[in-house]
């Protein structure tokens, strides 16, 4: 496995460096200082010379902030990070506050006085964000500064990783399906549509997408850490790192396309004056849009202008994905083939497991990376949401428990993401019970019908009913948009309790994934790639329905299912897929693993 800093993180971080950190604030005279978990590009996987979170706290999750003042700190999540946060964490350094629900708004307005002066650093935090926090320093008769140099970088010091280089290729159009030129065109008259005349892009995965091009900066998403200004007649200006630059990469790129060397890009800005620019206020730092302004650019707000048309998956990157998760298939089937019998009696533990599932994946000789650090949990630690094996924390599978594990790949052709529980020996019926609802929820988010103009939002509540119903609940989202060789977080697109006003679209790839969380005791998930396909009608109906595609093709285990809990119509629908994935997947497997899946797979 691919280690990184965030391996060796754990509470004492936040003794060794909380104190550094403090001097560096006193030293700029400062009574403050804003630790966002997001680096300057907004990425939510982060190199590890920018997890700055990680360095200060010890909390490696892949959301959160901190606040360090002279006298107190704290370190915010969300529910997904309740109980991990108290593991990674100092909790006599460090109060833990809700990311959402008051978040770092009410603190400052709470805990912040009169007079005082908290840094921060505006490439880190996009304006929308950094808007909300002044409002609430401004209440506390508080003032945020921004800061010349990031206190906790001067903290950091020598002893900072340095900035990745990984090398910049193209990403062919067997994979792409459409080229840079077409895509360049598009967007650009998207941009004058909305009345630029231009629009500065940061975010690496839009990039990557727009150039048709990949890279290796950001651990699990073959991603360039670089910006761009687009114009609206197609043209452009990339400003990546002369050392990442390949020998073909000018010539994929064309004459339209100029490559520059980052250093340049607050010059380039500033040539931009009198025109209109579009940028993104939740994807691209602060510290752009005060570039523009000071430089007399005139900002246009608005969405960046890539995200739709990259959700929104051409034939080409939809087909790459189902051979991506018919391959990814196999390899899970060939794991879950040793969980159901090696593994009942060895027992492995968590890292075990993790390297296990790993060997397969690189076995198909296709693997270019995981698409995110894999998630094994054991027994309790299943019911960590977003749990990550380490040496420290390392637990052995036991007799009569249930085993988590979230995973996914990155191949040329797709991103993978799957979530499977699978029992160690017999399970409960609580267990079974359990299972099954969340079960049910996922069968009901997977055969729905709806119609255009729909978003996630209006659809969360269908993964929830059967667990509802019960009194139980989980406290995360239902889904998320999937890149195509991109990040295994995407959006605009999800599916979720909180409001969405993007509607779901033929093309979008979104995840499945419903799931229940007991405490101190395991954790159920069962999670699924599916794409939006077109709409189509309804014998006898009025209008035509979207619905969506079933990508992942990976048994599920049905030891943990009650059927008695299970209708006519959800028996045929779990059938109907474990005879698909039989389909696809065991034609690529050997004789005792195909005999299994074949067992594993048989109508309920």
């Amino acid at each position: 496995m691919r280690q990184t800093f965030q391996d060796s993180a754990d509470p004492s971080f936040g003794t060794l460096h909380l104190p550094l950190i403090r001097q560096a604030i006193e030293r700029q005279k400062l009574d403050g200082l804003l630790i966002p978990h997001e680096d300057e590009h907004q990425n939510e996987y982060l190199p590890d010379a920018n997890d700055r979170l990680a360095w200060a706290t010890g909390f490696t999750g892949s959301a959160g902030a901190a606040v360090v003042l002279k006298d107190k700190a704290a370190v915010f999540v969300d529910g997904r990070y309740t109980l991990q946060v108290r593991d990674q964490v100092d909790l006599d350094l460090f109060e833990i506050r809700d990311l959402v629900e008051g978040g770092v708004s009410a603190y400052l307005e709470t805990q912040l006085k009169p007079g005082q002066v908290v840094g921060y650093d505006a490439r880190l935090h996009s304006p929308d964000a950094l808007d909300r926090l002044r409002q609430a320093a401004t209440k506390a008769g508080a003032t945020l500064k921004p800061v010349a140099a990031n206190p906790l970088d001067e903290a950091w010091g020598k002893a900072r990783p340095a900035q990745p280089l990984a090398p910049v290729v193209p990403h062919p159009l067997a994979y792409a399906g459409e080229d840079s030129a077409a895509k360049r065109a598009r967007v650009g008259a998207a941009i004058a549509g909305q009345g630029a005349d231009a629009a500065v892009v940061t975010a690496p995965g839009s990039i990557a997408w727009l150039f048709n091009i990949r890279g290796g900066d950001v651990i699990r998403s073959p991603l360039p850490l670089s910006q761009a200004i687009l114009r609206k007649d197609g043209t452009a200006r990339l400003f990546l790192d002369p050392a990442k630059v390949t020998g073909d990469l000018p010539a994929w790129l064309g004459n339209q396309v100029t490559l520059e060397n980052p250093e340049v890009l607050p010059a380039a800005l500033a040539e931009l004056k009198g025109m209109k620019v579009l940028i993104d206020p939740g994807q691209s730092s602060s510290w752009y849009f005060d570039i523009l302004a000071a430089d007399g650019a005139e900002v246009v707000r608005a969405a960046d202008p890539t995200a739709l048309p990259r959700a929104c998956k051409n034939d080409v990157e939809v087909e790459g994905s189902r051979q991506a998760h018919i391959r990814d298939g196999a390899a899970l089937s060939r794991f879950l083939h040793w969980l159901a019998t090696a593994a009942q009696t060895s027992l492995p533990d968590e890292i075990t497991v993790v390297s296990k599932l790993e060997a397969f994946r690189e076995a198909t000789g296709m693997l270019k990376d995981l698409s995110f650090d894999t998630i094994a949990g054991a027994g309790p630690n299943g019911a960590i949401v977003h749990y990550r094996p380490v040496e420290r924390l390392n637990r052995a599978t036991e007799p009569n428990s249930l085993l988590l594990v979230d995973s996914g790949a990155q191949y040329l052709d797709g991103t993978t993401d799957v979530t499977r529980t699978v029992a160690i020996g017999q399970p409960s019926q609580e267990m079974r019970e359990r299972f099954t609802l969340v079960l049910k929820g996922h069968l009901a988010l997977g055969r729905v019908r709806f119609p255009a103009g729909i978003t996630g939002s209006s659809l969360d509540a269908l993964a929830r009913m059967a667990l509802w119903q019960h009194g139980l609940d989980y406290d995360h989202g239902t889904g998320h948009g999937v890149g195509s060789y991109l990040g295994v977080h995407e959006g605009p697109q999800r599916i979720s309790k909180a409001p969405s006003m993007v509607a779901l679209q033929p093309g979008m790839i979104v995840s499945n994934e419903p799931g229940y969380y007991k405490t101190g005791a395991y954790g159920i998930r069962i999670e699924n790639l599916q794409v939006v396909t077109p709409a189509t009608d309804i014998p006898g109906g009025e209008r035509p329905m979207l619905g969506f595609e079933q990508l992942t093709q990976a048994p599920i285990d049905r030891r943990l299912i009650d059927t008695g809990l299970l209708t006519p119509e959800e028996i045929a629908q779990m059938d109907a897929y474990h005879a698909g994935v039989l389909a696809k997947v065991g034609p690529l497997l050997d004789s005792p693993a195909k005999a299994w899946l074949t067992e594993a797979c048989a109508p309920l």
